[in-house]
């Protein structure tokens, strides 16, 4: 009877810091991204003196990535969601919330990759100064100890 009591008791404690948890890694991923793609977008419409051709091909390139970066977002809610119903069930780290955690990392990981393709078709449209520009700017947004 004793050890049901303190199994009900860390229960909803167990549940509410993995929610935690997953919702703050969620949040450092897309603030991480979030920051250095305002950086980005800051260089790469107002220091790179993009010329009318560049500007309409790199809006089209924007919308499209906008587009797809919803859908992964969306997903990863979900997942989150999914989450949270296996921790619900198994009051623990079992074979559904180890395959949900499992899920939600594969979200992230294709939204990652989307946002280096986006990185990469952004710089195919500069001429070599540009590129040069850019290149050292997505090395420091990617290096630097965020402060």
């Amino acid at each position: 009877m004793n050890g049901w009591r303190t199994a009900a008791l860390i229960a909803p404690v167990a549940f509410i810091a993995a929610l935690g948890g997953s919702w703050a890694g969620r949040e450092l991923i897309l603030e991480h991204q979030r920051d250095h793609g305002t950086a980005l977008h800051r260089i790469i419409h107002h220091d790179l003196d993009l010329d009318a051709g560049q500007k309409a091909a790199l809006d089209r390139i924007e919308a499209q990535f906008a587009v797809r970066r919803r859908a992964l977002e969306m997903e990863m809610r979900a997942d989150n969601a999914r989450l949270a119903a296996a921790i619900q069930i198994e009051h623990g780290t079992g074979p559904q919330v180890r395959a949900a955690i499992d899920r939600s990392h594969h979200a992230m990981g294709e939204l990652q990759k989307e946002t280096v393709a986006h990185v990469f078709a952004m710089r195919r449209l500069l001429r070599p100064e540009q590129a040069e520009r850019f290149d050292k700017a997505v090395v420091k947004a990617l290096t630097e100890d965020p402060q």
